[in-house]
């Protein structure tokens, strides 16, 4: 009877301590309220009476307002981008005239939201230079390894990898360096992986085929991400008179960082091309290329 009665307190005192754990993690996230009342208004940089699609440089700042929203969310093109102060610019490259759809999102207390979209219709006047072109279009290219700064990191609203950059070869141990990539006038990217790939953990999991049981290095990095050759498309723009290499799906150049797979040409000549791209977690990335083998 004695190991009974023990039996029996010593429940009592465990379904206490779990009664008792369980009411120590209660919150009160106060009064859920839904954003009401969402506007968004567009101004198409260079839109007037007689340019009504803008000035040709396909850059449009869009503003959302609601009652009880703590952030918004803009999506463009399957891009998701946060803003608290509710304003987004965006700068489209496909030439001529195109409508893109923006859907903005309010969200209140909770996550709880509210959503609308927008339609524009905008003007890009750009041709790119021949002598670029010609270039793209020669040989295959690959990341410059021997070249110091052939890989840098830095802030995103700089254009020089302040924070760090490659010494030449930094990065021998890597699936990065065997890598090519080819250019072809109808738009075509294929991309020679020979068999592995570089980047970021994240976002390789994320947007290929899972970790694939890897265990990412201390960087948080795939060193040899397994992968076959593919093929992505490109474009290129030039918004705010600065010309951009656009990239759809996987497409990337030398090391993965996701993001939006936009490349901006910092320097160009007939056989380097040395771009920067915001990656995954908001930090600008440098790779150089060249397509001397």
């Amino acid at each position: 009877m004695k190991k009974i009665k023990y039996l029996f307190k010593s429940l009592l005192v465990i379904t206490a301590l779990v009664f008792t754990s369980c009411e120590t993690e209660d919150h009160e996230f106060g009064d859920i309220v839904n954003p009401t009342n969402l506007q968004v208004s567009a101004e198409i940089v260079g839109a007037d009476d007689n340019n009504p699609n803008g000035d040709g440089s396909g850059t449009v700042h869009l503003t959302a307002v609601a009652d009880n929203a703590i952030t918004y969310k803009f999506v463009s093109n399957g891009v998701e981008t946060m803003s608290p102060s509710g304003m987004i610019t965006y700068n489209f490259s496909t030439t001529g005239l195109s409508n893109y759809e923006v859907t903005v999102i309010a969200i209140g207390t909770a996550g709880v939201v509210s959503n609308t979209s927008i339609s524009l219709d905008v003007l890009v006047l750009y041709s790119p230079p021949a002598e670029l072109l010609e270039a793209m279009y020669t040989g295959s290219w690959r990341v410059k390894a021997e070249e110091f700064g052939h890989m840098g990191v830095g802030p995103s609203d700089l254009d020089t990898p302040d924070w760090w950059q490659a010494a030449a070869f930094d990065k021998v141990d890597t699936g990065m360096y065997d890598d090519r990539y080819t250019f072809t006038p109808d738009g075509t990217l294929t991309v020679e992986t020979f068999g592995s790939i570089f980047g970021k953990a994240p976002p390789l999991a994320d947007e290929f085929v899972g970790d694939q049981g890897l265990e990412a290095n201390g960087n948080n990095e795939y060193e040899y991400y397994p992968t076959e050759d593919f093929t992505s498309n490109w474009t290129i723009g030039a918004p705010g008179g600065e010309e951009h290499i656009y990239l759809d799906g996987n497409g990337f150049f030398g090391f993965y960082v996701g993001g939006t797979h936009a490349y901006k040409i910092i320097d160009s000549s007939s056989n380097t091309l040395t771009l920067k791209t915001v990656g995954f977690e908001g930090l600008a990335w440098y790779i150089i290329l060249t397509n001397e083998q």
